[in-house]
């Protein structure tokens, strides 16, 4: 396979992301066609490619190898199911799904199809977060003890995301899950271990109607480290400096404080070094360049592990793994009892009390 022909299903703000990413920056994969929502014909045209009507249609195309799966969460399950059957790789946005169990069928799916599933963790691939995740493979601060990340947003901001994309108001998933979806990935992938128990909150405190934009959050980790976890969608109307993917680490022998957005720093022995600083970005514009180094970070993982036989980067596991933490979170505030994980089953019946 030399060129892999892709095809998005979606036409939004992530479907602008995608497409601008593969027709300008990605190498080795070519745009095809676009399926899904009013707006995929503008879409196509501005790209000059095909907007076919159903996905059943865009996956009868044989031309493409692989799909991008840009629209509601709801959707992809069923999307993935149809892909994985037409023999087409998947890159499926997240949350890959809204349940554990819609995350085990997709994962079954393309293993049954022998196609590769790679869920979106654009996170992972900002140049801040790369650095520290080999700052902490290299040792430089020693063993992981402790972490805290916080991601906060103005409710200014949240209230129309949710008004402009009715499915985020689902309260079994909703906002809450397509944002933490993101500080749990990074909490799992920076501490180096699986998630043990969690014990957290999860509320809304103002009256928009809009559920779970407020969580607090105690993980423990199977290594022995700990970690916490705050977000908030409802400030008012101003957020804090340096507040979008916030992250602080305590090793063995030394200390990091990051955000994806703004810097890298590192203590060790006792002095603070400014490692790196991550160049401005428009994180509200699908085609700011800056913006995109971390989407085309991911879409070219996905086009060369195809190409060459390989894992994907991000699994089907650690999607897995980012929704079960969300929905073992969201049992949690309901029980009001910490969580054991592994989840046995989807968290609908009696909690798993843990420490």
């Amino acid at each position: 396979m030399t060129t892999l022909g892709i095809g998005i299903v979606g036409s939004g703000f992530m479907a602008n992301t995608y497409a601008e990413v593969i027709v300008r920056h990605a190498q080795g994969g070519q745009l095809i066609a676009i399926a899904g929502g009013t707006r995929a014909p503008a879409l196509a045209a501005r790209y000059g490619i095909t907007s076919e009507p159903t996905l059943d249609a865009l996956l009868a195309r044989p031309e493409i190898d692989a799909v991008i799966l840009a629209g509601p969460e709801q959707l992809r399950p069923e999307q993935t199911a149809q892909a994985a059957a037409a023999g087409k790789h998947i890159l499926t946005e997240k949350p890959m799904a809204t349940s554990i169990a819609a995350c085990d069928a997709m994962i079954a799916a393309c293993d049954a199809a022998q196609v590769q599933l790679m869920v979106v963790q654009s996170q992972r691939f900002r140049g801040v977060h790369q650095r520290a995740k080999r700052l902490i493979d290299e040792g430089k601060i020693g063993q992981v003890r402790e972490m805290r990340i916080w991601s906060l947003f103005p409710a200014s901001w949240s209230i129309p995301v949710v008004q402009s994309r009715p499915w985020y108001s689902d309260p079994e998933a909703g906002l809450f899950m397509s944002q933490g979806v993101h500080n749990f990935d990074l909490l799992r992938w920076l501490v180096g271990s699986e998630a043990s128990s969690i014990y957290a909150r999860v509320t809304s405190y103002g009256d928009h109607g809009i559920p779970n934009l407020s969580a607090v959050a105690t993980i423990g980790f199977t290594n022995g480290a700990t970690g916490q976890l705050w977000i908030n969608m409802e400030l008012p109307n101003a957020t804090f400096p340096d507040s979008q993917f916030h992250s602080q680490v305590i090793g063995a022998h030394g200390l990091l404080d990051f955000d994806g957005y703004t810097h890298l720093d590192m203590a060790v022995g006792g002095e603070w070094q400014r490692v790196w600083t991550q160049p401005p970005l428009d994180p509200l514009d699908p085609l700011d360049p800056t913006r995109l180094g971390s989407f085309t970070g991911q879409v070219q993982a996905f086009i060369d592990c195809i190409r060459d036989g390989q894992p994907p980067l991000v699994t089907g596991a650690d999607g897995r793994a980012a929704v079960e933490l969300c929905q073992a979170a969201l049992l949690s505030a309901r029980t009001g009892e910490a969580i054991r994980l592994p989840l046995r089953g989807e968290p609908t019946g009696s909690p798993q009390p843990g420490c």
